[in-house]
């Protein structure tokens, strides 16, 4: 499936269907199913994603199907006021803690995103991105991607418990306690959305810059280099004993562009 194509129906199912459901379902359907349905939409589109169209059990596959989960389970959970807004908010805490606080663990969870946004396809490639991934500069870069995603989740998280709690004062399974829900989300689902969308292109961007600082140069331009080719020229560099001379500046292109390929951009 397309990058950009599967984006636009991660937004329509995990952030429109929901507000539409809860704005407009909640007279024909009822305040109570109206509620479960919008909340089990984006669960049932993360799981048919995973189980029937990506297919791939990976850290990422692994995490965005937990926070699914996460976020279906809550729903089951009947409140408002206060612990309607940290309810809310717990999917963004989870992500803080997670990424966060993987800086500060040999290997941060922005190592696993590296080796599945690369994808080596042979053992030899895998073991070479291994080394890549555990030089000191990639590893500081991975660690301030980490720290960068972590804490623009606290933020956002601020934020969405902020906008909650004052938005949000209805009592549960009423139609206003529905129609104000959907209110926030049509704010918080695209206002914060924009923060978080900036700090992950930013971390791949620094992940990437540094991977390919490490690589040997090329006398062909950045845009028509082929990755592997000049990570199995590094090796080759090293087995003999030499030093790869890395490309310097021209890591910037690199990374801004491996970072829009991941979003769809490119």
């Amino acid at each position: 499936m397309n990058n950009s194509f599967k984006l636009g129906l991660d937004i329509v199912l995990g952030a429109v269907a929901p507000i539409l459901i809860l704005k407009y379902g909640t007279a024909p359907l009822g305040t109570l199913p109206a509620y479960l349905v919008a909340a089990m939409v984006p669960v049932g589109w993360v799981t048919l994603d995973l189980l029937v169209i990506t297919r791939r059990f990976n850290f990422i596959t692994s995490y965005v199907g937990f926070t699914a989960i996460l976020r279906g389970a809550l729903a089951f959970w009947y409140v408002d006021g206060q612990l309607w807004a940290i309810k809310d908010t717990i999917s963004y805490m989870v992500a803080a803690v997670v990424f966060g606080g993987s800086a500060f663990l040999s290997k941060p969870v922005t190592r696993a995103i590296g080796m599945q946004g690369l994808v080596p396809e042979t053992p030899e490639q895998a073991n070479a991105l291994e080394g890549l991934l555990d030089e000191r500069p990639v590893l500081r870069a991975l660690r301030q991607s980490a720290v960068i995603i972590g804490v623009t989740n606290l933020l956002c998280g601020v934020a969405n418990y902020i906008i909650n709690l004052r938005m949000v004062v209805a009592p549960f399974n009423t139609p206003a306690f529905n129609d104000q829900v959907a209110n926030v989300n049509a704010i918080t689902r695209v206002a914060l959305m924009i923060p978080d969308m900036l700090a992950l292109f930013w971390a791949f961007s620094l992940m990437y810059k540094a991977i390919y600082k490490l690589l040997p140069k090329s006398s062909s331009t950045v845009e028509n280099e082929n990755f592997w080719d000049l990570v199995a020229e590094r090796e080759l560099i090293l087995a003999s004993g030499g030093v790869p001379v890395g490309t310097g500046d021209g890591s910037a292109d690199f990374g801004d562009r491996k970072a829009k390929e991941e979003f769809g951009l490119l």
